[in-house]
């Protein structure tokens, strides 16, 4: 009896030992299926997730000279060329090429480049692409005024240079980026698009993300600027450049303050014709304000003249004859006299300085070729200086016309801005090197504290020229003339003013 029960209470724990072990297994393959469901349904929200975001190390948002610019050196620096960059323009035509035909006249929107930004083009790969282009040198200029009394003039050689600059068309400097762009397998991408809105320290509540989703690699995205676009894009950066314009939506969206006045005064340009080739770089400052005329090659020159507003509109409104009667009128005897000879002998006062290299301070005064016709359309446009305060914050910072604009009287604003391109783009490539996120304020702030230095004393000098010569008054007319003239015949101070208008950094003082 014994042995029945027994053998029947074995057969029962092999039977339930059966039972729970298809329990057991068919439970562990649900739970298990239900978590492996679970995580694959995860995985792919999160991989979808990732895909719609556009993440990239920068964002440059201007897509015009100095923008570009920037993204040309980070293209040529071995420690910045592997960076992921996005190029942010409303301009429908962002990331494509002109056509430049040599037959047409030149455009009236140009530059003087100085010898500092033709080394930049030419680091980045992108002065090839001018030399092939019209462009023109130049390697004298001569500056006077309207009272006869102040001149002076300079040679390329007193600092032993072959040039002083070269003019060259906008358009064709925008190009040349382009192009350089285009050869180089630098990662990009153009968004044809306005910025709307930027948020510089995203919460996850301000980007619409699940909790859950914060877990993720993605989580990094709380510590990028986010920046919403026109045609409905977000897209994320570690560094946000505004390269904007003097209306900078960056600088505004970052909170930036400014600086600055309006100079009450407008700028006509336009391209004009002679009948010889012009090869000098002229300046003549009138009482309304100054005029200059730059060569562009094949008789083609580029005139820049400042006056009143009501005058400039006039003036773009005249007739063709009468502008060019009244520009030949501004460069030769229209408004005062040429500078008197005996007045240019009074070199021998600054005899004792003259050291050897004011050779061209023995060269008398030219009066610049006469225009001949006009060969585009008159343009005008206010002026005025303004500047940041801040060029840099945490995620975000400022070059170019966004970060500071000048007077046109010496064509430098445009250099400035190349020159934040390269110090910026080396800053990054140094902050790089030693391991520190391209967002960093204080790396930031390095550039700036650079820059800034440079570019308040430029601005200075400009506008000290532009109020000096806003007023005409007796006295100082004359304090104006041995001014031009120290420049002219004093030989360290001519050396130190020529070097520091060609990018060379250094303060026009004695050395």
């Amino acid at each position: 009896m014994n042995r029945v029960i027994a053998r029947k209470l074995a057969a029962n724990v092999s039977r339930l030992k059966v039972r729970q072990e298809y329990f057991c297994t068919d439970a562990a393959a649900r739970v298990s299926g239900f978590y492996r469901g679970q995580s694959s349904q995860e995985h792919k929200e999160k991989n979808d997730f990732a895909n719609n975001i556009q993440q990239y190390d920068i964002a440059i948002v201007g897509g015009g000279m100095v923008g570009m610019a920037l993204a040309c050196s980070l293209a040529s620096m071995p420690l910045t060329k592997h960076l992921n960059v996005a190029i942010i323009d409303g301009n429908p035509a962002l990331g494509s090429r002109v056509s430049l035909n040599k037959g047409d006249p030149p455009d009236a929107r140009v530059s003087t480049v100085t010898p500092a930004t033709i080394s930049l083009f030419k680091d980045v790969g992108a002065w090839q692409y001018i030399e092939q282009n019209r462009h023109a040198y130049f390697d004298k200029m001569q500056v006077w005024d309207y009272t006869g009394l102040g001149y002076t003039r300079y040679n390329a050689r007193d600092i032993n240079k072959e040039v002083l600059g070269c003019v060259v068309e906008n358009k064709v400097l925008h190009d040349s980026l382009l192009s350089c762009i285009e050869t180089s397998d630098f990662q990009k991408t153009f968004h044809p698009s306005r910025l709307t809105s930027m948020t510089l320290h995203p919460s996850s509540s301000s980007m619409g993300m699940d909790s859950t989703l914060l877990k993720t690699p993605s989580s990094s995205l709380g510590h990028l600027a986010k920046l919403e676009l026109s045609d409905g894009k977000s897209i994320f950066a570690k560094l946000v450049v505004g390269a904007d314009g003097g209306k900078s939506r960056v600088r505004e969206l970052a909170g930036f303050k400014t600086t600055g006045w309006n100079y009450s005064q407008d700028a006509v340009i336009c391209t004009v014709e002679h009948s010889v080739e012009n090869q000098c770089a002229w300046q003549r400052f009138l009482p309304a304000g100054p005029i200059a005329l730059l060569p562009m090659g094949n008789n083609f020159s580029n005139i820049v003249w400042t006056m009143n507003p009501k005058e400039a509109m006039n003036r773009k409104l005249m007739n063709e004859d009468d502008f060019v009667k009244d520009t030949n009128a501004a460069l030769d005897y229209g408004y005062g006299p040429h500078p008197k000879s005996s007045l240019l002998e009074m070199g021998d006062m600054f005899s004792w300085l003259r050291g050897d290299v004011t050779l061209s301070a023995t060269e008398g005064f030219e009066v610049p070729p006469k225009v001949v016709k006009l060969a585009s359309e008159r343009m005008v446009f206010p002026l005025s200086l303004k500047h940041a305060n801040d060029y840099a914050s945490k995620h975000v910072v400022l070059i170019g016309d966004a970060a500071h604009t000048v007077h046109p009287l010496a064509g430098q604003g445009v250099n400035m801005g190349f020159g934040d391109a390269l110090a910026l783009s080396r800053v990054i490539a140094e902050g790089i090197a030693v391991g520190i996120d391209i967002g960093e304020v204080t790396m930031l702030k390095k550039y700036e504290e650079e820059r800034k230095r440079e570019n308040i004393m430029m601005m200075a000098i400009l506008d000290g020229f532009q109020k000096a010569y806003s007023v005409d008054f007796g006295p100082l007319n004359l304090l104006r003339a041995a001014v031009l003239h120290g420049a002219n015949y004093i030989s360290p101070l001519k050396r130190n003013i020529i070097s520091y208008a060609s990018g060379d950094q250094r303060l026009p003082l004695f050395s």
